[in-house]
């Protein structure tokens, strides 16, 4: 019974992911037809990150209160019809609010999800499970991106898509007959513990919110800037999520085995330096550029999971909940202001504005990992690669509230 909530859940977890994953791309693409200026659609993709950061402080408290089905049927019901309403009235102000909401509700449709799949696993099954659920995440966003190709004569074809798919997903869910799990109990901690702890983590919380959130809010406008069709975006946002289910395992198991501290700085001044071989190479063929991109998602996307793993390294068993829900609100934190800030440099520098920003995110952090590991211990890493991988931010940080060993 257990094996078969778990394929139930994980179906689940698709259909969410692949109409996840082509919302965020749509909204941007939309935005550009519109004539949006590219500060303009920073802001108005901004306002996912800021419904995933007040979702991370609500939805537990909801799911406590009425449970996960009901919580999970109308956070599905509500951001299906946000979805709906979004090409009805083409405003920045309008679309941000949208945008909101739907990060506020996805967001916490992954919290259920992730809490769920924790309630079906114990502390043997655990890493494997989350193995098999982290890629049927990032298979399933990048195949959303694929739907980009989808005909839409109309304007509205592909939200209703988008809808359906989210629609869909609620279903599988709510005939799943485990009961909720238990999340209570976490020693809280507070950010300053954090900063002494590890200072990187903090600043890698920050960064990786800023540079992520801005990879997948503003891609595809960089992408359109850089000549590419409608294709060849929906191509280029979607290599890095596939590419990440090979990339992320290597990366955690060689993060255990030596100074996670290196690891975050080999990861940040990749994620530096492919933006700026783009930069200074110029007009590129549409197949070396998407490639250069998949390789930059490979690097920077399991990059979260390795701060957030440094940052565990220095705490106790018992602060490690506690903390990740303070890092996810950095994370979230950061999200916020990546697209703003990408958004507004790429208004004044076209698409190259897009590489300068992640030159500026990664190199910074690039510099602060190496002066970290230049001035605190050796540390080596205590916890497995399957450890790392349930710490990954792209689904819902605030799940990671749901995450931990009981």
């Amino acid at each position: 019974m257990r094996s078969y909530s778990l394929w139930i859940l994980l179906l689940c977890v698709g259909l969410l992911c692949i109409g996840h994953g082509l919302h965020g791309t749509l909204i941007a693409v939309k935005a550009n037809e519109a004539n949006f200026r590219s500060d303009t659609t920073g802001l108005v993709m901004s306002g996912y990150s800021a419904g995933v950061l007040f979702s991370a402080l609500l939805v537990p408290r909801l799911v406590g209160k009425v449970g996960l089905v009901r919580a999970f049927a109308g956070l599905a019901s509500v951001v299906s019809t946000v979805v709906l309403l979004v090409p009805l009235w083409v405003n920045p102000a309008f679309w941000f609010f949208m945008r909101f909401i739907a990060g506020l509700c996805t967001s916490g449709l992954y919290i259920v999800c992730e809490s769920w799949l924790n309630s079906l696993s114990d502390n043997k099954t655990r890493g494997r499970m989350l193995s098999v659920y982290m890629m049927v995440v990032y298979g399933s966003v990048g195949a959303g991106q694929l739907l980009l190709n989808v005909q839409d004569d109309s304007g509205f074809a592909r939200f209703i898509l988008v809808s359906a798919l989210l629609s869909l997903s609620l279903v599988p869910l709510i005939l799943l007959p485990t009961e909720a799990p238990d999340v209570a109990g976490a020693k809280p901690v507070e950010l300053s513990l954090i900063w002494r702890a590890s200072p990187l983590a903090v600043v890698g919380s920050i960064a990786n919110g800023m540079g992520q959130s801005a990879f997948f809010a503003m891609g595809s406008l960089f992408g359109l800037g850089k000549g590419l069709t409608i294709a060849g975006v929906s191509i280029m946002l979607a290599m890095p999520s596939i590419c990440v289910i090979f990339s992320q395992y290597p990366i955690g198991w060689i993060s255990d085995r030596f100074d996670r501290r290196r690891m975050i700085l080999f990861l940040s001044i990749g994620g530096a330096l492919i933006p700026a071989i783009i930069q200074a190479l110029g007009i590129l063929p549409s197949v070396v550029l998407i490639s250069l991109i998949a390789l930059f998602g490979a690097l920077i996307i399991p990059l979260y999971s390795i701060v957030v793993a440094h940052a565990n390294d220095q705490l106790s068993k018992d602060e490690v909940l506690g903390a990740s829900g303070k890092l996810v609100l950095l994370y979230g934190f950061g999200s916020v202001l990546g697209p703003t800030i990408c958004g507004r440099i790429m208004y004044n520098y076209g698409p190259a504005g897009f590489l300068y920003f992640q030159i500026g995110v990664f190199g910074t952090l690039a510099a602060f990992a190496l002066w970290r590991s230049v001035r605190g211990p050796n540390v080596a890493g205590r916890i497995d690669s399957m450890d790392a991988l349930k710490v990954a931010p792209l689904t819902s940080p605030a799940g990671t509230q749901a995450m931990s060993d009981k």
